[in-house]
């Protein structure tokens, strides 16, 4: 397989290399001064920037907004709106508007079972920011086991993409963390971005049975990447097997990627492994909570493409940039069994996503992260790297609800949605086209039912996590 590395930074996370690969990644809105790879440097990344050199892409996100200071404590949803007219939500917002309380006082809080988190790098301070995480929202000792595969390298602030991968970390860890509460964490950092080292890291974590469920927020452009896949399918093959549920954010630039030269895709790509058939794709969605987490109304896709305050946030001009749920069809793998049910959506390809949770960047959550140094603390974070490791406490809190690790879980997915069992909600509206300069990639509409922008729906925890552990 053809090596490819994985570069920091980048709101919907991919410049790709000769390979052709793109990648996904987390991000984050802080400060008045966007974070480069020397930290604060008082400039805010350009497009130009955040697309990386040859043979490298990135992790999902890991861009950061302007507009306000860093706080000790969480940046307000007041704040938020005063300095960048976005809203900013607490993670026991988004678990009560995941309906997970209801769990958490039945017991079912993940204990007895184990998230694994694949990031190249990781985070230098990631264990001391998830205490003072747990400290601020009371969750306890944090249950985190940093695991490293290979010779990983001194943290280097210089270093674009160590920087990106930090804080595609923070957010990975956090909010599996948040969402089960009681599972155990273990950060499997990998020693470089390299794809040969990453799906090494990744089969370590199967072949040692490092946990129940994984979750892996990277990726790149299916159409761009000629390398033979076979590393990847045989992992997932063999998680499979041992009953190991991997999950996979489907990505931060809607129906576009990037190209071998670090360009936006013109034409509609999906990104991979989401589109793996052995994996569950989490999409993003846009929520509209008010300050105790409850719903004001459905969600929506996430897409802030044509948002301009998002745009001068995230990415320090007007836009349009790609910013937006991934989803479409891919071109590797044929339908699956289990979306044959849905295949006038797909056709005889393999549709992406399965399933949704939040990412917008219009309503971003706080993550607490100091890798950058003496000013760090809360920030807003978005972007499908937000979705899959939430998606994947889920899947923890429904192995201990089971008893057992439940593996494949895609087959009871599907065949819930088409019980209209309510652990699956609808999302009201939204699309996944996007935009930049003057093309416009046409991406898909929501529409009820399976769609090719949030998958099935999102998530009611309450519901969900008793109808998976009987299913799967």
């Amino acid at each position: 397989m053809l090596a490819v590395a994985l570069t920091s930074a980048g709101a919907a996370g991919v410049a790709a290399a000769a390979a052709g690969t793109t990648a996904t990644g987390a991000v984050a809105a802080h400060n008045g001064t966007a974070r480069t790879a020397t930290a604060h440097s008082g400039t805010a990344r350009t497009t130009a920037d955040r697309v990386a050199d040859s043979f490298r892409v990135r992790p999902q996100g890991a861009l950061e907004a302007q507009g306000f200071p860093i706080g000790q404590v969480p940046i307000s949803d007041a704040q938020c709106e005063a300095e960048l007219s976005i809203d900013c939500y607490l993670p026991t917002q988004v678990e009560a508007a995941y309906n997970l309380p209801a769990l958490y006082n039945k017991g079912i809080t993940g204990k007895g079972k184990t998230i694994v988190i694949v990031d190249a790098y990781g985070s230098p301070t990631i264990s001391d920011d998830l205490s003072q995480f747990d400290i601020y929202l009371g969750l306890g000792k944090p249950p985190l086991q940093v695991v490293k595969y290979g010779n990983v390298p001194p943290y280097d602030d210089s270093n674009a993409d160590m920087v990106g991968w930090a804080s595609e970390t923070s957010l990975d860890v956090e909010y599996a963390h948040a969402g089960a509460p009681g599972a155990k964490i273990v950060l499997v950092e990998a020693a470089n971005d390299n794809d040969s080292t990453l799906v090494g890291a990744v089969n370590y974590a199967v072949s040692h049975h490092l946990g129940n469920v994984i979750s892996m927020s990277w990726g790149w452009a299916e159409k761009d990447d000629p390398a033979d896949n076979s590393g990847y399918n045989s992992v997932f093959t063999a998680a499979a097997k041992a009953h190991i549920t991997v999950v996979v954010s489907s990505g931060d630039t809607g129906v576009s990627g990037y190209n071998n030269n670090g360009n936006y895709i013109s034409h509609p790509v999906v990104s991979w492994p989401a589109s793996n058939p052995l994996v569950t794709a989490v999409g993003g969605t846009e929520l509209n909570l008010n300050s105790t987490g409850g719903r004001g109304g459905e969600d929506t896709a996430w897409n802030d493409t044509y948002k301009r305050n998002v745009q001068d946030g995230f990415f320090g001009n007007d836009g349009p940039n790609p910013f937006a749920t991934g989803g479409g069809k891919s071109v590797l793998y044929k339908r699956p069994s289990y979306q044959n049910g849905v295949k006038s959506v797909t056709g005889s390809g393999r549709g992406v996503p399965d399933i949704s949770m939040s990412a917008s960047g219009s309503t971003s959550v706080n993550v607490y992260e100091t890798w950058f140094g003496v000013d760090g603390g809360w920030t807003p974070t978005a972007g499908t790297s937000e979705s899959a490791p939430m998606f994947a406490a889920i899947v923890a809190l429904a192995d201990q609800e089971a008893g057992r690790s439940l593996g494949e879980i895609n087959p009871a997915l599907y065949k819930l949605a088409a019980e209209h069992a309510p652990g699956i909600m609808a999302v009201a509206s939204g699309n996944n086209t996007v935009a930049f300069g003057n093309t416009t990639v046409h991406g898909y509409t929501v529409k009820k039912g399976y769609n090719l922008v949030t998958g099935l729906g999102t998530v009611n925890g309450k519901y969900l996590v008793p109808e998976l552990a009987k299913l799967g």
